[in-house]
């Protein structure tokens, strides 16, 4: 059975996320202010046995994919992603929200923040760097936190201009992160801007 951390206040009224294995955290812990998101001087492109283009059908974007690898739908309604994803037969999954509109990367950051601690109040930063993908500036985040007790890690790209905003996120348990690390790169760089 599968249970979730707990929010609790101490005594002094510090809020705290109490977790099954008995540790703890301070949920408003002040993380450390990173002043300048550097910037990968490796160039990224698209995999070559990424051959097929998904298109976005809300704005000028899409995801070239190797449809023999990976498996991909419609997102239910009641979600904001565009395209739902999962490694076939694997624990790796994705996701692609695709907006109409222009949000500056650092607000963009603030509010991928915002919507992963709703459901893992103790998320964070593991890695943040700008990257040039086929051409477009994007932010990469790797963010890990915990759900229902589930330690997972978020792996993506987030894109805007003043057409569109793309979130490309993959998302796996930590424990397999690193095995699936090549994978989530590679799914990543097909992001595409027509």
């Amino acid at each position: 059975m599968l249970s979730a951390q707990i929010n609790a206040v101490t005594e002094t009224g510090d809020a705290v996320l109490l977790y099954d294995d008995g540790s703890w955290q301070y949920l408003n812990a002040e993380e450390v202010e990173v002043t300048e998101i550097p910037l990968n001087p490796q160039k990224f492109k698209k995999p070559k046995d990424s051959d097929f283009l998904l298109k976005s059908k809300k704005a000028d974007t899409g995801l070239w994919l190797n449809p023999k690898k990976w498996s991909f739908t419609k997102a239910g309604a009641n979600t904001e992603a565009e395209y739902e994803f999962q490694l076939k037969d694997e624990d790796l999954f994705g996701m692609m929200i695709v907006e109409k509109i222009e949000i500056p990367l650092i607000n963009l950051k603030d509010i991928a923040l915002m919507n992963a601690r709703a459901v893992a109040p103790d998320i964070k930063v593991v890695k943040e760097e700008y990257r040039d993908v086929n051409g477009m500036k994007v932010l990469f985040m790797q963010l890990n936190g915990t759900l229902q007790g589930i330690k997972f890690s978020y792996f993506g790209y987030y894109y805007s201009t003043e057409n569109l905003t793309v979130q490309l996120v993959t998302y796996t348990s930590q424990n397999l992160l690193e095995e699936y690390r090549e994978t989530c790169e590679k799914f990543v760089n097909g992001l595409v801007e027509f």
